[in-house]
C-alpha cells in the first residue's frame, strides 16, 4: 500500500504528532483572532438588532441560512468515506477517512451556530427547546425547522462517536510510544485499550454497528434540511427533487473540501508516503460522479419548471437564469459541473495544484448554489410588489469569515494532537495485501 514497513508506518504517524512549530501557533492565533472579530460582529448584532444585517422583507433568510445548509453539506463526505466505503470494503479510504471524519464533526459544529445567530434574540432559544416549562410552550413538531434540530443533533452525536471509536486503537498505540503528561492524556483517551483478542472482537462489532447506523444518516439528514424549502409553496422550492438534490450536492461539496484539506495536510505533516496521490486521485474520481449527479439535478430542475405548466415556476426559472442573480446561477454551473470534468484527464487528477483548484472551485460553487436556493426564491416570489434584492452587510461577511476560521481552527488543532491517519486499519490493510501477494 505505501512501501513502508509496519514500524516505519507507525513512526511516520508518530512523527506527525511532534510538538508544533511557532509558525503553527501563529496560524492558530490568526484563526482565533478572526473568530474573536466574528464574535464582536455577532455581539454588535445582538445589541443593535437585526437591522444591521441585510435581511429584510421579503428576504427573511440570508447568508446565515446559506451557511447553515453549506456546512451541514460539508460534513456528509466524511460519513460517506468513513462509513459507506467501510461497509463496501473500499481499500483506499484508510488513508483519508480519519481526516474526513474530523471534517464532519467540525463542519456540523459550525453549522449548529447559524440557527442561533439567525435567531437574532438568541436568548429566546430557551423557549424553542422541546422540554416542559412553566409557560406550557412546545415547539411545532410539524415544522421542518424542528426536524432539523432532531436530525442535526443525531448526526453530530453519531459522527463524534464514530470518529472517536475509530481512534481508540490508535490512541493506545500513541500512549505506548509517549511518556510523561502526553502518556497520561493519551492513556485516558484510549479507555484502557490493550489490543487484546476480546477487545478487538467487541471493537470491530461495535465499529461495524456504528458504520451501519451512520450510513442512513447521510441520506436522511440533508433530506430533512431540504424539507425546510421543499415543504413551502414558493417557486423554485416546491419540488420533490430537493431531497436527492441536496444529498448529492452535500457529498459533492464535502469531497471538494476533503481535497482542499488533505493536499496541504500531507505536506505540513510529512505524510506524503502515507497519504499518496493515488488516494487523492480516487477522491477526484468520486468528484466527477457527484458533479454529474448535480448537473442532472440542475437540468431536471429547469425541465420540471417547464413541464409543470405553472406560470410562476416558468417565470422564476427564466429570472434565475437571466435576472439579477444570473451571475450566481452561471457560477454554480461552471464551478460545480464543469470544473470537476477536468479530473477526467490523468495529468490533472494526479496534480496536487489542479486537484486543489478544482476542490476550491467546487467548494465556492456549492456555497453559491445555496445562496441561489435561499435568496432567489424569496427575492422573486408570486407578486411583483414583493420583489427585492439582498445585499449582505459587514456583519454577515465578518461572521462568514469567522465561521471559516472556526472550522479551520478546530481542524488545525486536531491535526497536530490526534492521529490524522488510522494506524490500526492501515497497517491491517498492509498485512492483508502482503498475505494476498503470498
Amino acid at each position: 500500500m505505501t512501501g513502508l514497513t509496519l514500524s516505519e508506518y507507525n513512526q511516520a504517524i508518530m512523527d506527525s504528532l511532534r510538538p508544533p512549530s511557532r509558525l503553527y501557533w501563529a496560524a492558530v492565533a490568526a484563526l482565533f483572532a478572526a473568530i474573536v472579530w466574528a464574535a464582536f460582529a455577532w455581539g454588535y448584532q445582538i445589541c443593535e438588532g437585526m437591522g444591521v444585517v441585510g435581511i429584510k422583507h421579503p428576504i427573511g433568510w440570508g447568508t446565515y441560512i446559506v451557511n447553515f445548509v453549506f456546512w451541514i453539506g460539508i460534513g456528509h463526505a466524511g460519513t460517506l468515506i468513513s462509513a459507506i466505503l467501510y461497509l463496501v470494503r473500499v481499500r483506499w479510504r484508510t488513508a483519508i477517512y480519519r481526516s474526513a471524519e474530523a471534517m464532519t464533526v467540525f463542519a456540523v459544529m459550525t453549522a449548529g451556530l447559524f440557527p442561533l445567530i439567525h435567531l437574532g434574540r438568541v436568548w429566546v432559544v430557551w423557549f424553542i427547546l422541546p422540554y416542559p416549562n412553566q409557560r406550557h410552550l412546545w415547539p411545532n413538531f410539524q415544522s421542518p425547522l424542528v426536524w432539523d434540530v432532531v436530525a442535526v443533533s443525531t448526526y453530530l452525536t453519531i459522527s463524534i462517536l464514530f470518529w472517536y471509536a475509530g481512534m481508540i486503537p490508535d490512541l493506545g498505540a500513541i500512549r505506548d510510544a509517549t511518556t510523561g503528561r502526553r502518556h497520561r492524556v493519551y492513556g485516558f483517551l484510549a479507555l484502557g485499550w490493550r489490543a487484546e483478542h476480546d477487545q478487538w472482537r467487541h471493537y470491530l462489532r461495535g465499529y461495524m454497528c456504528l458504520a451501519a447506523l451512520a450510513t442512513p444518516l447521510v441520506i436522511s439528514v440533508h433530506s430533512v434540511v431540504s424539507f425546510d424549502f421543499a415543504m413551502s409553496l414558493l417557486p423554485g422550492w416546491h419540488t420533490t427533487i430537493f431531497a436527492p438534490y441536496f444529498v448529492a450536492g452535500a457529498i459533492h461539496s464535502g469531497l471538494a473540501m476533503v481535497l482542499m484539506l488533505l493536499i496541504p495536510l500531507r505536506h505540513f505533516l510529512r505524510l506524503e508516503r502515507v497519504i499518496r496521490i493515488e488516494h487523492l486521485e480516487q477522491t477526484a474520481l468520486l468528484l466527477i460522479l457527484t458533479g454529474s449527479i448535480v448537473l442532472y439535478a440542475y437540468i431536471m430542475e429547469a425541465f420540471i419548471a417547464w413541464y409543470s405548466g405553472d406560470i410562476f415556476e416558468r417565470q422564476f426559472a427564466v429570472w434565475r437564469a437571466f435576472g439579477n442573480y444570473s451571475w450566481a446561477y452561471a457560477a454554480q454551473i461552471l464551478c460545480n459541473c464543469i470544473a470537476p470534468y477536468f479530473m477526467f484527464f490523468k495529468r490533472l487528477r494526479t496534480s496536487e495544484a489542479a486537484m486543489f483548484l478544482v476542490g476550491a472551485a467546487v467548494t465556492f460553487g456549492m456555497w453559491i448554489e445555496r445562496f441561489v436556493i435561499v435568496v432567489d426564491s424569496t427575492a422573486h416570489d408570486f407578486f411583483p410588489t414583493n420583489w427585492d434584492l439582498y445585499h449582505p452587510t459587514w456583519v454577515e461577511i465578518s461572521i462568514l469569515i469567522g465561521a471559516i476560521s472556526w472550522f479551520l481552527f478546530w481542524f488545525v488543532l486536531y491535526s497536530k494532537h490526534l492521529p490524522t491517519v488510522s494506524i490500526a486499519q492501515s497497517k491491517a490493510l498492509q498485512v492483508g495485501e502482503a498475505t494476498e501477494r503470498l
